[in-house]
């Protein structure tokens, strides 16, 4: 899997100061992990932001931090923004080792179109839109497809379980959770029940006809012309 460069600088400036760093352009970072002394960083909020873009917490980023030679390989984990303005706060780094499996959530991408939604405007029911997985970070993919093209049936569904990632990525969602499925859209019920309700009117009133035609006394019967 191909990984995303942020560069970065060491960051001296910490507690409430940091708000300065804010007011520059710069958001506070941390880089952590189990094999790793916790660095302050700093990172430039217009690199972040496209980066974070790109990479959510399901790609690998490498991490230029100063004039280091070595990059880090990275995951953003936890990413704290504002809660009115939505701007950001500051960013957890987690360095990888490319030797030993990570967690992480993957985004469902949809793929195809079902033959019963396009051709008889049934309606498409999406569930969960990523999943939890275990791989090496080697393995890690930017993302799973799902083909709808494969509902072809109304009550189909395709589940957690139904999704094909190959021996090396382990998928921890339970295997039960809805990815998407496929129901009667509701003018289509309403026009059915309707027809039910005119057959089941229809019938009722036959049936009304029937009963008062034979409640009816029978009519006397003409006496033939000449008899006496």
């Amino acid at each position: 899997m191909e990984w995303i460069e942020l560069r970065t600088k060491k960051r001296k400036i910490t507690g409430k100061k940091v708000n300065r760093l804010r007011r520059e352009g710069l958001i506070p970072a941390i880089l952590y992990g189990h094999k790793t002394e916790p660095i302050p960083l700093q990172v430039e909020e217009k690199a972040l932001r496209r980066v974070l873009r790109e990479a959510g917490g399901h790609r690998l980023i490498s991490l230029k931090i100063g004039r280091a030679r070595k990059p880090r390989l990275t995951l953003a984990r936890e990413i704290q923004r504002d809660a009115i303005t939505h701007a950001l706060l500051h960013v957890d780094f987690q360095e990888v080792v490319m030797t030993e499996k990570i967690t992480t959530e993957v985004p469902l991408v949809f793929e195809g179109e079902s033959s019963v939604v396009k051709k008889e405007g049934n309606i498409l029911i999406h569930g969960i839109d990523r999943v939890e997985v275990e791989c090496l970070p080697g393995d890690l993919i930017s993302a799973i497809p799902v083909d709808l093209s494969q509902l072809t049936e109304i009550g189909q569904a395709i589940y957690v379980r139904d999704l094909q990632l190959g021996p090396s990525i382990t998928i921890l969602t339970d295997p039960e959770e809805l990815v998407a499925n496929i129901l009667f859209s509701r003018i289509r019920v309403e026009e059915e029940v309707e027809e039910e309700i005119v057959a089941e009117v229809k019938v009722i009133a036959e049936t009304r006809a029937e009963e008062r035609r034979a409640e009816r006394p029978p009519e006397p019967e003409e006496e033939a012309e000449g008899e006496e």
